[in-house]
């Protein structure tokens, strides 16, 4: 037994699927995504809600010449 890693685009993974099948060959699909991601999603949320925080103007900016006072 051989195995086949194929990356696809989500449009064509059920036409892939589907010729393995007819054909009689076994697979297994796995997904990569945010899901299986290694960060602690604790950590991943702290992150986002700063991204949206800055999207929002809710940030305090320190001048340059002011960092070492």
């Amino acid at each position: 037994m051989k195995t086949l890693i194929i990356h696809a685009e989500a449009d064509k993974v059920q036409i892939i699927k589907d010729f393995l099948n007819s054909i009689k060959v076994k697979f297994e699909t796995k997904t990569t995504s945010t899901e299986e991601s290694p960060y602690d999603p604790e950590f991943v949320a702290k992150i986002r809600k700063s991204e949206e925080d800055y999207k929002n103007g809710k940030v305090h900016r320190i001048p340059l010449n002011d960092i070492w006072k």
